[in-house]
């Protein structure tokens, strides 16, 4: 018989196989996914400016922070929650986002219908959310954390930009609320990353 068929019937046998370097290998990748999607979520966001024309890319242009329907940005207070509790308030900001971001990418079809890389960056956006969300999920899921409640699909709510200028402020709201909620991802699983800060 060999070495890893009596692991099977040993678990004690090999010692490589415990539940705490799959949990911290999760943790790392879930990690390292965050941090890409970082980096694209301000390509995102910078992309998404340049598109809308004047007043948006001008220096000291602030739009008026319209409400979103079923998000909103992290709390003040989320880094002094415990991590499993700021995890479950990521993963369901992160299940939020996709029907918001193709509603911003419908609307900007229709207003830069000549920008395929936006409209792909907005598509792309939405299923890197998806992707991140779940994988945020299943390391609530291997931390025994309890899963976070579903929400309503709030893209229902986002029908009340009509206008050109009501549209694009809807966007750019909404590109900053995917960029702040996986920054805010990154660094709460750094949290949890071995070696990472306490």
């Amino acid at each position: 018989m060999s070495r890893r068929e009596g692991s099977l019937e040993d678990p004690q046998a090999d010692s490589s196989v415990s539940p705490l370097p799959l949990l911290e290998a999760k943790i790392h990748q879930t990690h390292s996914l965050a941090r890409l999607l970082t980096k694209y979520a301000e390509q995102l966001f910078q992309e998404y400016v340049q598109h809308q024309g004047d007043p948006f890319g001008l220096p000291g242009f602030s739009p008026p922070r319209l409400p979103v329907a079923g998000l909103s940005a992290p709390a003040p207070g989320h880094a002094g929650l415990p991590v499993p509790e700021r995890l479950r308030l990521d993963a369901g900001a992160l299940a939020a986002l996709p029907p918001l971001l193709d509603v911003v990418r419908r609307l900007q079809a229709e207003l830069n219908p000549r920008a395929p890389r936006l409209l792909r960056r907005l598509e792309e956006a939405a299923r890197r959310a998806r992707a991140l969300g779940a994988a945020v999920e299943a390391v609530l899921a291997a931390l025994g954390a309890e899963p976070r409640e579903p929400r309503p699909e709030p893209a229902a709510a986002t029908a009340a930009a009509a206008g050109v200028f009501p549209a694009k402020v809807l966007g750019l709201r909404v590109c900053s609320l995917y960029r702040e909620w996986v920054r805010c991802t990154e660094a709460d699983l750094g949290q949890l990353v071995p070696g990472g800060p306490a």
